[in-house]
């Protein structure tokens, strides 16, 4: 039985999963729990983070760190994808492209060990950004 299924069922880790499952921005804690605090009142911001990591460990949701200083942000999509991060506005959005299997490959060749995955961000300026950098 994994851990998924003896879990507790929570009300409020349900609102936190679906809000995410409505949202292709990649949301903050911060704007997790501004929504979810809607429905709950009472929830305290250290409630969504402990949901949030739980739902994590439980590989229902991922987490996104894009280094120090940027808060992580959440994705409920959890198939292997990549992600461009706008450097004028923050955005994290999706890349529609396909998943590169042979760098794992490439990285395992010179490694004395095994390469489960990866994870990729990619950086530059987003089409809103951009036009209103042209707009000026």
């Amino acid at each position: 039985m994994s851990a998924a299924t003896t879990l507790k069922r929570s009300r409020q880790r349900d609102a936190i999963l679906a809000f995410l499952k409505t949202r292709k921005d990649h949301p903050t804690a911060d704007t997790v729990y501004m929504s979810v605090r809607e429905e709950f009142p009472n929830i305290s911001l250290g409630t969504v983070y402990r949901n949030l990591t739980l739902l994590t460990d439980l590989g229902m949701i991922q987490k996104l760190s894009m280094g120090a200083g940027v808060p992580d942000r959440f994705d409920a999509t959890i198939v292997p994808h990549y992600h461009f991060v706008c450097t004028e506005c923050g955005n994290v959005m999706d890349l529609d492209m396909n998943t590169m299997e042979e760098v794992n490959r490439i990285a395992g060749a010179g490694f004395d060990g095994y390469i489960a995955g990866h994870v990729t961000y990619f950086y530059g300026q987003c089409n809103h950004c951009l036009n209103a950098k042209n707009n000026c």
